[in-house]
Formats: C-alpha cells, sequence, structure tokens
C-alpha cells in the first residue's frame, strides 16, 4: 500500500452538519477562552467557524484544524457515550441523538 504525499481536506457540508459544527466550535472556544495554552486550538476553531459560514460549498480546511477537529469532536463522541451509558432512560435518549450526529460526521466525513 502506497502511502499519499498530500491529502484532500476539502468537505461538503449540508446545513445540518454546518450548523453542529459550528455550534461545536463555539462550545470549544467557550471552554478554552482565557486559557492560553489554548490558543492554536480557539484559533483553529474560530478559523473553521469563519469557512463554515462564509456561505462557500466547499469547506478547505488546514492540515492542523482537521485535526484538531477530528480530535476534539471523536473526544466529545467519547464523552458522550459514557454520560449515555450511566443514565437513565431519559438523559440516554437525549444522549443518543448528539452521539449519532457526532458519530455519523467522524464516519462519513472524516474517516480516513
Amino acid at each position: 500500500m502506497t502511502k499519499k504525499l498530500f491529502k484532500n481536506y476539502s468537505y461538503t457540508f449540508d446545513k445540518n452538519e454546518k450548523k453542529l459544527i459550528t455550534n461545536f466550535c463555539k462550545q470549544a472556544i467557550n471552554q478554552m477562552m482565557g486559557d492560553d495554552r489554548f490558543r492554536k486550538d480557539i484559533n483553529s476553531f474560530n478559523s473553521i467557524m469563519d469557512k463554515l459560514n462564509n456561505g462557500s460549498e466547499v469547506v478547505k480546511f488546514t492540515k492542523e484544524e482537521k485535526t484538531r477537529l477530528v480530535l476534539q469532536l471523536r473526544e466529545n463522541a467519547k464523552a458522550v457515550k459514557d454520560k449515555m451509558d450511566n443514565s437513565w432512560f431519559l438523559k440516554k435518549w437525549l444522549y443518543r441523538s448528539v452521539y449519532a450526529q457526532y458519530n455519523n460526521l467522524l464516519l462519513n466525513k472524516f474517516e480516513d
């Protein structure tokens, strides 16, 4: 198997996927705000939000943006899954929807 020299970081998102990623980025920025250790993460998430909101159909990420987004999405999906597994019926039902959205986004768009 040969290794690709260059990867394509261009993605086409539907309206719901754009909204999910934008809300996720806002949430991540709010959690990291005020800590200088996360300055690169905050800049990456702000750049992702700008690219999603510019109205273009195809969104082109840098390698760093894609890596940070996928890493945080995986961590959030894992945390939601843990909460879902340890909660009662109503909470489990609410978390299942969020988990399914994160998981579908990871599997359909960011699977390597």
